[in-house]
C-alpha cells in the first residue's frame, strides 16, 4: 500500500500544479496576435492586436501557455500595471528591437517597417489581459505584385487577415512561420481543404496544452468508471453538446459573456468529479444528460477562443469543422494517456477505485472549486 499512497500523493501534487496554472490562465493565457494587412497609398500597412507587455518583457511565447509560467513573469506583471500612456512609451523604446525581428518582403525584396502608432487600451483590472493595437507600415516598390509577412518565433502565433480586396488571404501562422507570397490585388484566399487542415492543430492546441479546465473535465469523465461503456456514453454526450454550441455561437446565434461561462465550466468540473466519488461507477440514466448540459457550456468556451481571431468568411465551415476535430483529437489524446497510466491499475478492481479514482476525482473537484471562486469573485 505504500506504493499506492505515493502514487496518490503524486496525483494530488500534479493537480495542485494544474490549479496554480489554470487559475492564471484566464488572466494571462497566451493567445494568437491578429494582424490586419492592407495596401494604402502605396504602403503596406498592418494593424496588430497583441499583448504588448509580453513582447516588451521578452517572454518567449512559444515556450509557455500563459505568461505566469515565464521567467519574465514579474516583468510582464509590472508592465501590465502601468497606465496606458506609460506602456505606450515603453513600447516605443522597444520598437527598434521588434522592427528588426519582423519579416516583411515585396516580391522577395525586404521592406523596412515604420512605426505608425501603438494604442494601449485601458483596462483597470490588472488581473485581466490588456489588448494593445500596434500599427506599422512599409513603402511598397512600384509595381509590386506580392508581399509576405512573418515575425520572430518568440513572438508566438500570428493570424494574418488581408483587407480591402476580393478573395482575401487569411492565414494562421505558427510561431516563426512566413505567410508566403500574398497577392496585393487579392485572390490569395486559402482553399477550403487547406483551411480545414490548418484549423485542426488550433483546436488540438486549445485542449493540449492550453485547455487545463477542459482536460480536468475529461479526466472527471474518465475516472467515473473502469468500463468503456460509461466513458463512451459520457464522451459522446459531451462531444455532441459542445459541437452544437460551438457552431451556434460561432454563427452568432448564442452568446454569453465569459464572466458567466467560465465559472459555470469550473462548476461542471466540480460536479462530475464529486459524483464520481458518490455514484460508485454505476451510470445513472441522467448522468449523460447532465454531461450533455455541461458540454453546451464548454462549447461556448471553445467558441470564445475562435472569437479571439475569427474564422475566414470564405471558408467558415471548413475552419469550424477543423477546429472541432482538433478539439476531439485533444480529448482523445487525454483519454488515451489516462488509459495507459491508470487502467493498468484498474485491472485490480478491489482497490483501484478506493485508492486512485476517488482521490483523483476529489482532487479534481478541489481544483474546480478553487476556479469557481476565483472566476466569480477575484
Amino acid at each position: 500500500m505504500g506504493i499506492i499512497r505515493a502514487w496518490v500523493r503524486g496525483i494530488l501534487r500534479a493537480l495542485a500544479v494544474l490549479s496554480s496554472l489554470g487559475g492564471a490562465a484566464t488572466a494571462h493565457e497566451v493567445v494568437p496576435a491578429i494582424a490586419d494587412l492592407e495596401l494604402k497609398g502605396g504602403r503596406l500597412t498592418l494593424s496588430v492586436a497583441m499583448a504588448a507587455e509580453a513582447f516588451v518583457a521578452g517572454v518567449d511565447l512559444t515556450a509557455v501557455s500563459n505568461t505566469n509560467e515565464a521567467p519574465e513573469a514579474a516583468d510582464y506583471d509590472s508592465l501590465r500595471a502601468l497606465p496606458p500612456e506609460d506602456m505606450e512609451a515603453r513600447f516605443r523604446e522597444f520598437w527598434p528591437e521588434m522592427a528588426a525581428r519582423l519579416y516583411l518582403t515585396a516580391d522577395s525584396a525586404p521592406l523596412v517597417p515604420d512605426l505608425d502608432g501603438i494604442e494601449v487600451r485601458p483596462e483597470d483590472d490588472v488581473s485581466l489581459p490588456r489588448r494593445s493595437v500596434l500599427r506599422f507600415s512599409a513603402a511598397l516598390p512600384a509595381g509590386a505584385k506580392t508581399v509576405s509577412v512573418g515575425w520572430d518565433a518568440a513572438f508566438g502565433t500570428l493570424v494574418v487577415r488581408q483587407l480591402g480586396v476580393d478573395a482575401p488571404y487569411t492565414g494562421f501562422l505558427e510561431a516563426g512561420a512566413d505567410s508566403g507570397p500574398i497577392s496585393v490585388g487579392g485572390g490569395g484566399e486559402v482553399g477550403q481543404l487547406q483551411t480545414f487542415v490548418d484549423y485542426i492543430p488550433v483546436g488540438f492546441d486549445h485542449i493540449v496544452p492550453k485547455g487545463l479546465d477542459h482536460i480536468l473535465f475529461v479526466l472527471g469523465l474518465f475516472f467515473f468508471s473502469t468500463r468503456a461503456g460509461p466513458l463512451l456514453w459520457q464522451v459522446t454526450a459531451f462531444t455532441v453538446a459542445h459541437t452544437v454550441t460551438l457552431a451556434l455561437s460561432s454563427l452568432g446565434y448564442v452568446q454569453l459573456p465569459g464572466s458567466i461561462v467560465e465559472p459555470l465550466i469550473a462548476a461542471s468540473i466540480v460536479f462530475v468529479a464529486v459524483e464520481n466519488a458518490l455514484a460508485g461507477g454505476r451510470l445513472s440514466p441522467w448522468r449523460p444528460a447532465v454531461v450533455f448540459g455541461f458540454g453546451l457550456l464548454h462549447g461556448l468556451g471553445f467558441a470564445a477562443v475562435l472569437g479571439e481571431f475569427g474564422l475566414p468568411e470564405g471558408a467558415f465551415l471548413p475552419a469550424l469543422i477543423g477546429f472541432n476535430i482538433g478539439v476531439e483529437l485533444g480529448q482523445l489524446f487525454v483519454i488515451s494517456c489516462a488509459s495507459v497510466l491508470f487502467w493498468t491499475w484498474a485491472a485490480r478492481q478491489d482497490w483501484y477505485r478506493r485508492a486512485v479514482a476517488v482521490p483523483a476525482s476529489l482532487a479534481i473537484a478541489a481544483v474546480g472549486a478553487f476556479w469557481v471562486v476565483e472566476r466569480t469573485l477575484l
